[in-house]
């Protein structure tokens, strides 16, 4: 029982450690914004940039024809000299090329959905180091999408991811212990992900602090870190990308 509860310590230690800082942008060196639609992975150089920065490139060029801003290879011109593309990436071993043809499987964007393939391509991912993957893969046991669903290998994968640094399987841990009622788990990994600016993480944590969970030292804590966070994301290219698709959406 002993060495069971040490064990358990040890890696809670290792779960509960502050995770590896997230990756910036390679063009304007800010941290990359996590919500994906405000990166693009280029499937021409492999490098992941934050659409203020193709943004900033396309005024300065007055072009706007898409140029990749790292490597100037001009954007694929159809899904399939896309698809092309990400397959060499996948073929050299590329994990953010195997996460997102991934991803195009398991939505069936431009490719046939398959979620047999989106797991395979995945687990290559997460051989490789990819803790976004272990999300995904986290999620597809959670739903049963293409395996039996299994929400002890769900919580699994996304503390595997976690530890990685993906902040989407902190948060879906957090979710995890909350709903089983663990409620100091929840937080801890509430705290966690909010610090890296998730703002659904940081409802989680202004909810505990409303139901007694989190303290108000704690509360004031993370939100400042969460607004340290956001800083660290923030720019006026960013900025004016997101009015754009703000009005864009609202047309």
């Amino acid at each position: 029982k002993e060495c069971k509860k040490r064990a358990a310590e040890i890696f809670d230690e290792a779960l509960f450690k502050t995770p590896p800082p997230r990756d910036d942008c390679p063009i304007c060196f800010l941290r990359l914004p996590l919500i994906e639609s405000e990166t693009q992975n280029k499937s021409c150089c492999g490098k992941t940039i934050c659409t203020g920065c193709l943004y900033a490139d396309m005024i300065a060029r007055r072009s706007a024809e898409e140029i990749c801003p790292f490597c100037r290879t001009p954007a694929p011109t159809s899904n399939e000299e896309e698809f092309e593309r990400i397959k060499k990436r996948v073929e050299v071993g590329d994990v953010i090329a195997m996460y997102s043809l991934g991803c195009r499987y398991r939505r069936g964007g431009g490719v046939p959905q398959d979620s047999n393939k989106a797991l395979e391509l995945w687990h290559r991912a997460v051989k490789l180091g990819c803790a976004r993957s272990h999300s995904n893969i986290g999620l597809a046991y959670f739903n049963g999408e293409g395996v039996e669903e299994d929400k002890t290998k769900a919580k699994y994968h996304w503390e595997l991811g976690a530890m990685g640094g993906s902040v989407a399987s902190r948060h879906n841990l957090g979710v995890f212990e909350l709903d089983t009622g663990n409620m100091n788990r929840a937080m801890k990994h509430f705290m966690i992900s909010s610090g890296f600016g998730d703002d659904d993480s940081l409802k989680g944590i202004q909810n505990g602090f409303s139901d007694g969970h989190v303290s108000k030292d704690e509360f004031e804590k993370a939100l400042r870190a969460h607004k340290e966070s956001k800083d660290e994301m923030q720019s006026d290219q960013r900025d004016e990308v997101r009015r754009w698709q703000s009005l864009n959406s609202q047309s």
